[in-house]
């Protein structure tokens, strides 16, 4: 187990030595059961260090479609975990805790979605894939943060500038994604990530006073973007030191700070957990929550002993219904299929 720092944990460090032989255990399970060991960068990072892949929704879901392994341990939330039931519908998909949900997932229902298209006949639907199967299936395209652009961009070549865009259910990634296309016809849902959402302007506001000069990087669903986006367009922060990026745009920025070796503060605006992949990615780095106390208990709710004890006893197994599989994976191979 690494030995860099825990800045999400609120709770003291593990034994190592007991950690480690857990991690041990794991990894034996998961050969034996053939399972692969899917994680998002949010994860405690003692079960990241045991995964066969960390990365963000995008990533994640590339990998539950491409795996050759039968059996998946997604260890995230109980959408992701659907998303690769869809992707990989012959395989066996584990989730260590099956209530680790999602706010953002629970600010939308497949009913109300309906209700809202019909209000906007003629519009394509793109639904962040923070949502459940039900909703997906009732969705024309599915993004991530790190391709929500991208997203919107190619619907607009498709059918034209005046295409009427129905996107949910995040609204700040959702303002975000219009304030860079410039996408006038779009509507957007009123639905928030609780962690995200906390981290506010004045934060920001906090944070740079205590790290004058420091770069930011800025998941797109956080409830500070439009300030910081003010901020920049009138000079007070330097625009070549704002970063709006997804975590695996974040995952980037270390990587190319990691070959230059530059020393800098970075302040982070994402859910802490994020710090951990960050850090070991580039430990040359000083990275500095926005808000300290922006963890997702969903996220957490997962651990090492979970995941031992679903690789051990097959538990958590999440299917999809496969009509309702049917229909929602065309939205989620468009989202796989376009690149930022």
């Amino acid at each position: 187990m690494s030995s860099l720092p825990l800045p999400m944990a609120p709770e003291p460090a593990a034994d190592p030595i007991l950690v480690a032989e857990m991690q041990a255990e794991v990894r034996e399970l998961a050969k034996a059961r053939d399972a692969v060991i899917l994680a998002h960068n949010y994860q405690v990072p003692e079960v990241q260090d045991v995964a066969d892949y960390v990365g963000d929704s995008l990533g994640l879901s590339q990998q539950a479609a491409e795996v050759e392994n039968s059996v998946i341990a997604f260890c995230g939330v109980h959408f992701m975990a659907e998303t690769a039931s869809i992707l990989a519908p012959e395989k066996t998909v584990l989730l260590p805790d099956l209530d680790a949900g999602c706010s953002l997932a629970d600010s939308i229902t497949a009913e109300q979605l309906v209700q809202w298209q019909a209000k906007f006949p003629e519009a394509i639907t793109v639904m962040y894939v923070n949502t459940t199967a039900a909703v997906k299936a009732v969705t024309d395209y599915c993004c991530t943060s790190s391709n929500a652009v991208a997203v919107v961009e190619e619907i607009i070549k498709q059918h034209g500038p005046e295409v009427e865009i129905c996107f949910g259910p995040d609204m700040f990634l959702g303002a975000y994604v219009q304030k860079i296309t410039g996408h006038q016809p779009m509507h957007i849902w009123d639905g928030e990530c609780h962690v995200h959402a906390g981290i506010r302007p004045d934060d920001i506001t906090n944070v740079r006073a205590e790290h004058p000069g420091a770069d930011f990087l800025i998941h797109p669903e956080c409830g500070c973007v439009t300030s910081v986006m003010e901020y920049v367009a009138a000079g007070d922060v330097d625009a070549d030191g704002v970063q709006m990026l997804s975590t695996g745009g974040m995952m980037g920025y270390a990587a190319e700070a990691a070959k230059d070796g530059s020393k800098r503060d970075v302040i982070v605006a994402t859910e802490t957990g994020m710090l951990y992949p960050l850090q070991k990615a580039a430990p040359q780095l000083n990275f500095i929550p926005a808000n300290a106390e922006a963890s997702c208990r969903y996220m957490k709710m997962i651990t090492l002993e979970k995941l031992r004890n679903t690789l051990r006893d097959g538990s958590g197994e999440v299917k999809v219904e496969p009509l309702i599989a049917e229909r929602a994976r065309l939205p989620i191979e468009r989202m796989v299929a376009i690149n930022p």
